[in-house]
Formats: structure tokens, sequence, C-alpha cells
């Protein structure tokens, strides 16, 4: 089929190098300007480059309205849009313009964790498994019948960026096998069951901000959904900054006050989690290490000299 491409970042590129690498004919490449956004700085292999090294025409739009676009993608006359990792609304007009519409490709299996940051969200829930969905495109967000979907298992250790690579593979296979259906002639899906649909917000500094009311076993997700090249999950001790790079739920129980400094467990640093933490029935988070505002990687050990004190939410 004769494809037109919408696409940004490591999740666009890997997508447009399935397209070039498949017997489908890319005409056309459609991505956003670079961005200092410092979650668009992360996996942003640049699909303008791939393209351009191809001899693929390529438009730069933050939001695709304007009518020079219309007018392109109309001379360019796909057969199909495949999208994926676009970031703002694609109109009807645009979306319904190829005569098999538009598919969007999605790492999350839809109908769950829609919208943005799904493998983070999927990860700090502690979902069992996470994956990919290529679907037909409508005027709902990632509402449309689902073409092919594949999931990976998330392991009891993974970070948000094991699972980054675990489903940026299964990109090429999920994308190649729904348009080889589509070319095939089939046009009956998978529709999906909007009761278990859910959406999810663009991650910001607040989400990363550790709450100490949150059981420990949270706590130790978000810590992982949040290591490097994302931002890391931080809290505050005696007014400063501090970075939690490494974390596991205690194997002990402690109880007392949310946030207490508590105890030396094995190489990290307990502390008390939990709204019912008074109880003394949970598990606390034993730190194993940290940043300092000033840049300094830490052991938990190293960095807290002595017991007592708390870590707050805020300075």
């Amino acid at each position: 089929m004769r494809v037109v491409m919408f696409g940004y970042q490591t999740w666009g590129h890997r997508t447009l190098q399935a397209l070039l690498d498949s017997e489908h004919d890319v005409a056309l490449v459609v991505t956003h300007p670079r961005s200092d956004h410092a979650y668009e700085k992360i996996w942003s292999d640049s699909v303008a480059d791939l393209a351009e090294e191809h001899g693929v025409p390529v438009l730069i739009r933050n939001r695709p309205d304007d009518d020079e676009l219309f007018e392109r993608l109309k001379e360019a006359d796909p057969d199909i849009i495949v999208a994926n990792n676009w970031r703002t609304w694609i109109p009807p007009r645009i979306f319904d313009l190829p005569r098999h519409g538009t598919l969007n490709v999605h790492d999350s299996l839809l109908p769950k964790y829609a919208g943005f940051s799904p493998l983070i969200w999927a990860l700090i829930n502690g979902e069992p498994e996470v994956g990919v969905t290529a679907h037909m495109m409508n005027d709902e967000l990632d509402a449309g019948d689902i073409v092919r979907q594949e999931a990976v298992p998330v392991g009891p250790t993974d970070t948000t960026t094991d699972l980054f690579h675990k489903t940026v593979d299964l990109i090429a296979p999920v994308t190649i096998g729904a348009l080889d259906l589509i070319a095939s002639g089939q046009t009956e899906f998978t529709k999906q069951d909007r009761s278990q649909a859910s959406f999810f917000h663009k991650r910001s500094t607040d989400d990363i901000r550790i709450d100490w009311n949150w059981p420990a076993a949270d706590l130790e997700r978000l810590v992982r959904a949040q290591c490097e090249p994302y931002p890391s999950a931080f809290t505050y001790h005696k007014g400063k900054r501090l970075e939690i790079l490494a974390a596991v739920v205690s194997e002990a129980r402690y109880g007392g006050t949310p946030g207490r400094i508590f105890y030396r467990e094995g190489d990290g640093v307990v502390i008390v989690a939990g709204a019912d933490a008074r109880t003394g029935r949970n598990h606390g988070l034993a730190i194993t290490r940290v940043r300092t505002e000033d840049g300094r990687e830490l052991g938990a050990t190293e960095y807290f000299t002595s017991m007592g004190g708390y870590l707050t939410s805020r300075p």
C-alpha cells in the first residue's frame, strides 16, 4: 500500500523504519519540530532525519490543521495513514482521507491506558503486562477498532526503560502485521470494550513527588517507573530535594508516622510508608541509592549517617 506516516521520537522512528523495510511505499512523512520538553528529549530518534536519508518528503508541523498540509496529503494519494506518537489531535478530514483510513499505533493494551505515558502509569499501577496496539483511528482518543495487539509480561524488577525496550520491539510486527491484514481486504476488526477504557495525562513534576502515605509496594514501583533516563522520583530531606534512584520493599514491617527515617535493613534504609502505618502492619520502603541536589549519587547507608527525622513531600 501507499502510506503516509505521522510520527515522532523513537516510536515514530521505529514505525518509519518498519515501513521502509516492508513492501509498502512511504510517500510522505509528517513529524513534529524538535522540542526541549524534558520527556520529549527522551527516546528522541529523529523521524525527519530517517525520512530524509531515504529520500522521503518531510513536513514539520505542531498541528496537522492547515490547508497546505491537507493539499500535500491529497497529492500524496495514500491508501492509508500510519500514526505513532503523534502528539496533537488529527482532524477527521485527515484521518478519513485515505482509502483505508488511518492506523494508529499506541504503546498500551487498549482500551486501557489511552492517552499519555502509558508504560509509566502501567508500571506504577502494578499491571502484569504491557504491549502495543494498532487500531483504526476515529474521532475519540485511542478508541477505534483494534487490528492487531501484542503483549509482553512485566517482570518483578522491570523499570520503565526495560518496558520501553520490550515494547518498542513490538512496533514493527504489530504495524506491518496490521497493514498486511488491511491490504488483504479485511475490514472487520475487534471493537474496544469502552467500559474498560482508561485515560492518562502527561507526567509532570507533581507526579514524581513521593507521597509517603502511599504503600511501600506502590512507592517501589514509582521508583522503578521514574528511572533513568526519566526524571527520578523525589522527596525532601532537611528542606533539600533528594532523588530516590533505587529502593525495595522492606522485609520486616515497620510502624509509625509515614516518612520517618527508621532503620537500616541490608543495603537500604527503611522509610515508614502507608497512610495506616501506625498499625505496624505495613512494610516500609528500603531506599538503597539516592542523588543529592548537587548531583552526588550515594548509597543510602552512606547518605543517611543517622536514623531519625523525616522525608517529606515538600521542603
